[in-house]
């Protein structure tokens, strides 16, 4: 997304992330890597202790202005991602799906993946209704949603 390969690593193994890793692109816009809750190799306790983590993080901070909620197009949605929306209507926090690794799937699966996805976001009070297709292998989608970040970064009176 940033299009610098070495900025963050990533592990073939998931649930790696144990923290909050925090990413300054300049002075309007902060990344923050947060731990995975679904695929992670810990146990349940400890992603219960992520979870708590994530949830008083976003909790009450007006300056967030979006969360970026990534799922694997290639697989069907987990309880875990279920559970993470609902923790953010809680939470009150604005947040967006992105579906990445959409190189993988056969065009059919993933338009029918993406109406699904969409379909799902409608269903969350604190859900952006647009759905970002991504992929890090081809590109796709990184302008979109580098796009998407920019405008969040601009003040208020500035957006369209």
């Amino acid at each position: 997304m940033t299009g610098h390969k070495a900025l963050a690593r990533a592990s073939s193994q998931p649930g790696r992330t144990k923290q909050l890793n925090f990413f300054d692109l300049g002075q309007r816009l902060t990344l923050v890597d947060m731990p995975g809750y679904g695929y992670a190799e810990a146990a349940k306790a400890v992603k219960e202790d992520w979870q708590g983590l994530m949830f008083d993080f976003l909790r009450g901070r007006p300056t967030l202005r979006r969360v970026l909620l990534l799922l694997d197009s290639r697989i069907e949605i987990k309880a875990n991602d279920l559970e993470a929306m609902k923790l953010l209507d809680r939470a009150a926090v604005s947040f967006q799906l992105v579906l990445t690794k959409s190189d993988a799937p056969k065009p059919p699966v993933l338009a029918a993946k993406r109406v699904a996805v969409e379909a799902l976001a409608r269903k969350h009070a604190a859900a952006h209704p647009e759905v970002i297709l991504t992929s890090s292998e081809t590109g796709l989608g990184i302008t979109e949603l580098r796009a998407t970040l920019a405008e969040l970064a601009l003040p208020v009176q500035n957006r369209f």
